[in-house]
């Protein structure tokens, strides 16, 4: 097992970092992702493990996340991909076609047409046809849409605050800001990554 597959390990209490050798990257103490990369380092002293301390970190998080499943939302009856695409179409303020909502929301085709037939069915967006192009669907959000979004957008803010409530405020804006440069690089490329 890597640190970098999100998967569990034993040891360590809930902070980051590397207690054996006193690293404070994570915080004092150790994590699970901790652990695996003290166990790496045990068996593989001649490798870095250095990038498994971030990457393996950022999939632990985006795992235990996804499986709390962000309350509001549940409660609403939706899951983070639909709502994902509900917000697309609320902070833009306009209809989009489902290739633009499937780059909007980092999800494949199949996956929109999927949750745009639920999103439909339940009566919270609506598609029309092109005027010129058979082929191609507008889509917006309905009033019922709409209302869903504005009114659950701040009980999922607050939510979000709670999660992140043990970091401090500016410890927040300087992993928003590092997070932000790791994704900008990755988006530019990412292509070129899996080659």
């Amino acid at each position: 097992m890597t640190a970098t597959d999100g998967g569990s390990a034993t040891g360590g209490d809930a902070r980051g970092g590397d207690a054996r050798r006193g690293d404070v990257r994570g915080g004092a103490g150790g994590d699970t992702v901790a652990a695996v990369v003290r166990q790496w380092r045990a068996v593989r002293p001649d490798l870095d493990t250095g990038p498994m301390e971030i990457i393996g970190r950022i999939n632990r998080c985006a795992a235990l996340l996804q499986q709390a499943e962000d309350a509001p939302l549940r409660r609403a009856g939706l899951s983070r991909a639909e709502f994902d695409l509900l917000g697309a179409l609320r902070r833009t303020g306009h209809e989009l076609t489902p290739g633009e909502l499937a780059r909007e929301t980092f999800s494949s085709g199949a996956a929109v047409t999927k949750r745009l037939k639920q999103l439909t069915e339940r009566g919270l967006v609506e598609r029309r046809g092109d005027t010129r192009d058979r082929r191609v669907a507008h889509v917006r959000l309905t009033d019922a849409g709409r209302d869903l979004v504005d009114g659950i957008l701040p009980d999922q803010l607050a939510y979000e605050s709670a999660v992140l409530s043990g970091v401090e405020p500016a410890e927040q804006g300087e992993l928003a800001a590092l997070l932000g440069l790791l994704l900008g690089q990755l988006e530019g490329r990412l292509d070129a990554l899996r080659v």
